[in-house]
């Protein structure tokens, strides 16, 4: 049985957390008292921000209201520890409705404001009081004993509702031990923090090297503005719990600024199974920016250009004749993201746009492909387009169907025969990948050719400055 003492401690607490206006007295704090906050960006579209602030708190039930937090916080993430000092959290509340001339016209629906007219004749001013009966589209006022809707002049509020807040804010009901000035960290997950990686590429003349610039493109709409912050991404699939949860405020916003800001690249280290970079020096996040910082450099990374001729696997099976004209031959370009190509760092998911210095000296853009997360000592394969000046001609030169080898079974001997054109002013080597579905060999070849997987035969065929050459092969396919 509890003492007497203990008992009234008890009830006096919690009559103190239920009646309005016992903790009355809310401290305030803004970002003038922040000391130093850290951001950490995950691919989608999360983050965790640790914002540590300098508070005077008294001994008791204090009311803090942490004002400047992320509009898109995940309050149940949310937690306020004390750096040094002994404070207990009792309950917290987040209150996202943010003061407008249309919100405060609503949270006084039933109550009583005040009416200045303005005579457009004498400019004298005249006052009412007035009931505001609704607020959703449109407004109805009682006013005396007529009823009118729109707003007849200006309308004078009484006073701010508590509720009702000019920035979000996180408000935090503790008990503190000792009054004193005291740092406090308060951590949460929020959205409307983003990043991507960009990369650009530019090729030699040969063909044969590239310099790499990569740069994280940061976007922030989650309402407040980090300053001076510690900025560290996350690059991996990160798993999440999809919970569906009422938008605290909408968070499709126009991006009101670019900033460039050129860094040394950033540091990068293992982090469980992601990878995890480090700005080495503080950035400011501005609400509604997007800010791009460089990730890395380097020069002279071996390369290679391919030209690739992809086949299909149904006309294996049936009779087809013409198979296509003057096809198109893709491009690609690989490079490995080694330390001995002067590589040798994880390359987080993006877009890579790739350049080429023209006859002028003038980079102009040759293809763009987007790239998986890329771990160290792999390789890095861009489909940059198709090529104009190399093309195929593609048929079917004799089908016929096999006996059945088995019952349950087919078997077809088919031919082929593709004729690779090249207009350009120098040879040019194509790879011709043919995927062969089946139990499959090839019975005769004009050209040496690889099975290269158990469905894929590929051949390397050269093409003469302005001439072409003819690849004819013949396959048995067993099903």
């Amino acid at each position: 049985m509890l003492k007497p003492d203990i008992l009234a401690c008890c009830i006096a607490t919690s009559l103190a957390l239920n009646i309005p206006g016992a903790l009355a007295e809310e401290t305030r704090s803004t970002l003038d008292d922040q000391q130093e906050v850290a951001v950490t960006i995950y691919n989608s579209n999360l983050a965790l921000v640790k914002d540590q602030r300098k508070i005077k708190l008294k001994t008791g039930l204090n009311s803090v209201a942490l004002r400047d937090v992320s509009a898109q916080i995940r309050p149940e993430t949310a937690l306020l520890r004390s750096l040094g000092g002994s404070l207990s959290v009792l309950e917290q509340n987040f209150d996202f409705d943010l003061l407008t001339p249309q919100k405060l016209l609503e949270k006084f629906v039933g109550k009583s404001v005040g009416i200045i007219r303005t005579n457009p004749a004498t400019g004298v001013e005249s006052h009412e009081q007035a009931q505001v009966l609704a607020a959703s589209n449109g407004v109805v006022l009682k006013i005396g004993d007529r009823i009118e809707t729109g707003i007849p002049g200006r309308i004078v509020y009484s006073d701010v509702p508590a509720n009702l807040r000019d920035r979000p804010t996180l408000v935090v009901q503790l008990n503190n031990k000792t009054a004193a000035e005291q740092n406090v960290e308060l951590s949460y997950l929020t959205g409307g923090l983003a990043w991507k990686a960009d990369y650009v590429a530019e090729l030699n003349a040969g063909d044969d090297k590239l310099d790499l610039s990569g740069w994280v493109t940061l976007s922030n709409t989650s309402g407040t503005t980090y300053r001076n912050a510690r900025l560290q991404l996350v690059a991996g699939d990160v798993n999440r719990v999809q919970e569906h949860f009422p938008m605290a405020m909408e968070s499709a916003r126009v991006m009101k600024s670019m900033d460039m800001a050129a860094s040394t690249p950033m540091s990068e280290e293992s982090l469980l199974e992601y990878h995890l970079y480090t700005l080495d020096r503080p950035t400011t996040i501005a609400e509604n920016q997007t800010k791009q910082v460089a990730l890395l450099s380097a020069t002279g990374i071996p390369a290679r250009k391919e030209l690739v001729l992809r086949g299909a696997d149904y006309y294996y099976q049936s009779s087809y004749g013409d198979l296509g004209q003057k096809i198109k031959v893709g491009v690609f370009v690989e490079f490995d993201n080694k330390e001995s190509a002067r590589l040798g760092m994880p390359l987080p998911k993006g877009i890579m746009r790739v350049y080429k210095k023209d006859s002028a000296g003038n980079a102009q853009f040759v293809g763009e492909d987007r790239i998986d997360h890329t771990p160290k000592n792999e390789s890095v394969r861009l489909k940059l387009g198709e090529a104009f000046d190399v093309t195929a001609d593609k048929k079917q030169t004799d089908f016929r169907k096999l006996p059945n080898p088995a019952k349950g079974s087919s078997s077809f001997e088919s031919a082929y025969e593709i004729v690779l054109k090249n207009a350009k002013k120098e040879r040019v080597t194509v790879t011709v990948q043919e995927p062969i579905p089946g139990d499959w060999k090839i019975l005769k070849s004009s050209h040496p050719g690889d099975k290269v997987a158990s469905n894929t035969a590929v051949w390397k065929i050269d093409i003469p400055a302005e001439g072409k050459t003819t690849l004819t092969y013949r396959v048995q396919v067993k099903y």
